[in-house]
Order: C-alpha cells, then sequence, then structure tokens
C-alpha cells in the first residue's frame, strides 16, 4: 500500500539514457513507480513543485550524466513530509520542506566538518544520482531538507532551492560589499535572484548586466539593473566582480575585459556546453587575466547555503518570477529553456 493509503505506485518523468536534445526534443516519458519507502532517518516527501533548472540539460545531454538510468530528473523541490523513517525526528507530518541539488555527503570527512559537504567525495546530488522531484513523491536523508518560510507559495519557494541558494553561494563567493560594482552575465533564474539580494543588501552597489536577449536585458532594468548590455558590449565602468550563469565559454571571456584591477570572475555554472570552448582560445593575458584578476568556480551548494538564503529570501522578501507547467509538460519546459525563452523561472505542477 502506497503513502497515500491506497496505491502503490506514483507517476514520474524519467529520462532513460543521454541524448541531443536537437536530436530528442523529448527526451523524459512519463512512466509509473513504486512509491518510495523511508529509509533510517529519512522523510518520504509528497511533492507539490518541483522548478526546471539547466542542470537538467547538463545531465540530459551528458555533461553531468547520472550514474544510472533511468532516473528522475529535478531538484528545486517542495513538498510536505507523509512520512518519518526510523529515526527521523526534524520533522512533523505536514510540515513543508524543501530540499535542493545537495542530497547527501559523508558529514565526516574535512570538508564536511567545515560545513562544505558540497566538495566531499561523496557528494550526493538531486535528481542525478538519485531520484529527484520529478515525480509525485520522494526520500531524503532528513538533515538535507529545510522548512520553508510561511511567506511563500510552493511555486515561489522552489526556484530558491537551487536558483536561489546557488546565487546566494556566488554572491558570497564574490566578495562585493557594498559601494563595490557588480556585473551579471547572464539573467535568467538565478541571475535575476541575485539581483533582488543585491538592491535589498547592497543599495549603493550598482548591478549592470550582460545578455543576448533584448527581453532578459529590459527584465533586468525592470528589477534595478543600472545598465543592461549584450554579452560581447563593454560596461560603462570596469567592475569589481562578474557573476557568469551561464552554459557556454564567450561570455567568460568578455567578462574577464570588463573586470578591473583585482577583479573575480565566479563562475556559476556546474559544466560548460563544448560548442564554444574554441573561444578560450583568444585568452589574451594582458588583457584578460593581468593585474591580479582571478576566477572562482562555484560547486554545488551546502546545507549552510540553503538554510541561509531561505532565512534571508524570506525577510526581503525575494519572491521569483515564475511559469508553472504540468508535470507531463516537463518536456515543454526543457525545450523553452533550451531555447533560452525565459522569464524568471520555470516550475513544474505535481500531485495536483
Amino acid at each position: 500500500m502506497g503513502p497515500s493509503g491506497w496505491r502503490d505506485a506514483m507517476k514520474a518523468m524519467v529520462l532513460e539514457d543521454i541524448c541531443r536534445l536537437s536530436e530528442t526534443p523529448e527526451p523524459l516519458r512519463l512512466v509509473t513507480l513504486p512509491d518510495p519507502v523511508p529509509g533510517n532517518t529519512e522523510l518520504l516527501v509528497d511533492i507539490s513543485r518541483c522548478g526546471v533548472c539547466h542542470t537538467e540539460l547538463d545531465e540530459i545531454e551528458g555533461r553531468t550524466p547520472p550514474p544510472k538510468f533511468p532516473v528522475v530528473l529535478g531538484h528545486e523541490i517542495i513538498g510536505r513530509v507523509a512520512q518519518l523513517g526510523p529515526g527521523a525526528h526534524r520533522f512533523r507530518l505536514g510540515d513543508r520542506v524543501g530540499i535542493g541539488w545537495i542530497y547527501s555527503a559523508c558529514g565526516s570527512c574535512r570538508q564536511c566538518r567545515a560545513g562544505n559537504e558540497n566538495l566531499c567525495s561523496q557528494f550526493k546530488a538531486t535528481g542525478r544520482d538519485v531520484h529527484g522531484g520529478y515525480a509525485e513523491w520522494m526520500t531524503i536523508p532528513e538533515r538535507y531538507a529545510v522548512p520553508i518560510p510561511k511567506v511563500f507559495s510552493d511555486s515561489e519557494a522552489a526556484p530558491l532551492m537551487c536558483a536561489g541558494a546557488i546565487g546566494y553561494r556566488s554572491l558570497r563567493l564574490a566578495n562585493v560589499s557594498d559601494g563595490m560594482t557588480l556585473g551579471l552575465t547572464g539573467f535568467g533564474a538565478s541571475a535575476h535572484l541575485v539581483l533582488k539580494m543585491v538592491r535589498h543588501r547592497m543599495p549603493h552597489t550598482e548591478v549592470y548586466v550582460f545578455a543576448r536577449s533584448g527581453t532578459e536585458r529590459e527584465f533586468a532594468i525592470e528589477l534595478g539593473a543600472a545598465w543592461a548590455g549584450d554579452t560581447t558590449e563593454a560596461s560603462p565602468e570596469k567592475l569589481d566582480a562578474i557573476i557568469d550563469t551561464t552554459p557556454v565559454w564567450k561570455p567568460v571571456v568578455e567578462a574577464l575585459k570588463n573586470l578591473c584591477p583585482g577583479g573575480r570572475l565566479v563562475i556559476n555554472a556546474i559544466r560548460k556546453e563544448d560548442k564554444d570552448k574554441d573561444y578560450l582560445t583568444q585568452i589574451d593575458y594582458p588583457e584578460h587575466l593581468w593585474l591580479e584578476k582571478e576566477i572562482k568556480t562555484v560547486a554545488n551548494v551546502a546545507r549552510q547555503d540553503l538554510t541561509e538564503f531561505v532565512t534571508l529570501a524570506a525577510e526581503i522578501p525575494i519572491k521569483p518570477e515564475f511559469q508553472e507547467y504540468a508535470l507531463e509538460d516537463a518536456n515543454r519546459a526543457l525545450m523553452e529553456l533550451k531555447k533560452r525563452k525565459i522569464r524568471g523561472a520555470k516550475v513544474l505542477r505535481i500531485g495536483e
């Protein structure tokens, strides 16, 4: 008998193998899977919403491939605790929780002890190494579930689990203080939340946005960017830090041109596509890297990122722009993301 008391199978959209979206526009298939059962110190979560992230495109096309198939993608998950596994005591039945990219880590290595579970060699990712949120149910170790404040609807909360949390970590790594200048190259789900954070926490920091899409540039200005231009344009002034949220290499090289001496570029991407990697051969040391410019990458998120960001987002509050899709329309949402049809975040409705 399933967790609802009357069934033993759930709906899920599964990826059965790596493929190219240009050749396979519907990579996910709707199936029924056995209801998951929570193990020791785990929660069974009745999923209500799951955000759609660019990392899913990387999984589908093999840039960060799942270790086995079929797999249920999705790691921006909001749901309610439906069952407590043995030894689980942090939550009560019915509590609303969020689940992000971090599914588990070893908890005992040097990185974990320092609060950097995201760098643990045994890090497991939700929706890649284990089944994720493109389904009606999932299990999660209770220590990696996050309470969701009442100020957010389920659809508002879902993008916070990755786009928001990874944006928060990127902003921390950018080492920007109020009054410095910040650039954002690419302006999708994560970058628009970073802009909202900066506008609230650093009122004297001007944000400059680089984006290919005119719609994205207009959206950035609406949200308070001081300037918005194409990826290849020069910003009106050199910038102290730039956060890159794109899947390709060209914006990285272009961003380095716009850094001031001692500036930092933070690359917020789990993988980069190969299609324009030859662009890296255009890096000129004096123009792009000299004068103590530096590049830092973001790797996953830690529990601390999720907890701190959700608390901050509730205080502001940060409420992302979003578009909703039925679970069965996950392929359409993914293809729109691939084609850069973006205004805010994309969220799947599940169990309704």
